[in-house]
């Protein structure tokens, strides 16, 4: 089945990180979060991989150009064009990566759309290129051939941006909580699609508005409810997180 990784878009509230570089590239403990997402789906058995570029899409080009021998240990007789000797393999040889540029300001929906071709007209996957879950995209997958409409949406509680704490009823403060999920369900990504939705779309169609709604409207969306581990890296303090977790060896989405 083939992962389509939407990994084109500026990432202007990343500046810090984006400025040289596209997102997908941004590293959480040494490794682009695109390595980290294509991880999370080896993990379970889907390995074909459709990336959809836009912003400095030649840097993740150039990145899987070169992986194997960054990867590896090889000897080269210099000199010689193909004097190269690999030495070992590395955890990703079973992969599959098409590489498709799909323009530098292109919406969401117009990505997957320009990637039709690729698709081979079956069942297939679409994640954003800078958030990490513990979702079981195994379960969710499952779940989207059982309600058997044409669009899966796996949803998450939305993370709050601040900690709370508690008042008593002199005023005093009687604790502080941390960072808590909110009641409210929001998209996480991880589609599940059927080829029917790429009828929704069209070259210039953002995902998330019209034909989400649209799929919704003519009963075809169904939201996979995810209430594990859900983290977006949308700014520069949320690259820090990650890497905080990841470096104290927290990840909840390395299942690797």
């Amino acid at each position: 089945m083939k992962v389509v990784i939407l990994a084109g878009g500026l990432g202007t509230r990343l500046r810090e990180e984006t400025e040289f570089r596209p997102k997908p590239l941004v590293e959480v403990g040494g490794r682009p979060i695109l390595w980290h997402i294509m991880k999370m789906y080896a993990h379970h058995g889907f390995k074909e991989f459709v990336v959809c570029l836009g912003y400095r899409g030649s840097q993740i080009k150039e990145y899987f150009l070169n992986y194997h021998a960054m990867s590896s240990d090889f000897s080269i007789q210099l000199g010689s064009s193909d004097g190269i000797d690999i030495h070992g393999a590395h955890a990703e040889e079973d992969l599959t990566v098409t590489l498709v540029d799909t323009g530098l300001e292109t919406g969401t929906g117009g990505r997957v759309k320009r990637v039709q071709e690729y698709l081979d007209n079956a069942t297939f996957m679409v994640s954003y290129g800078d958030g990490v879950s513990d979702v079981d995209l195994s379960a969710a997958l499952a779940f989207h051939r059982e309600h058997g409409k044409l669009a899966t949406v796996t949803a998450v509680h939305a993370p709050s941006r601040f900690g709370q704490m508690e008042i008593a009823d002199d005023h005093a403060v009687t604790q502080f909580q941390e960072k808590q999920p909110l009641d409210d369900w929001i998209s996480a990504g991880f589609f599940v699609f059927e080829p029917g939705v790429l009828e929704y779309l069209d070259s210039d169609s953002t995902l998330e508005r019209d034909p989400m709604e649209t799929l919704r409207a003519d009963g075809q969306l169904a939201a996979y409810q995810h209430d594990g581990f859900w983290q977006p890296m949308d700014t520069y303090r949320e690259s820090q997180l990650l890497n905080e977790l990841w470096d104290s060896g927290r990840a909840p989405w390395k299942s690797w």
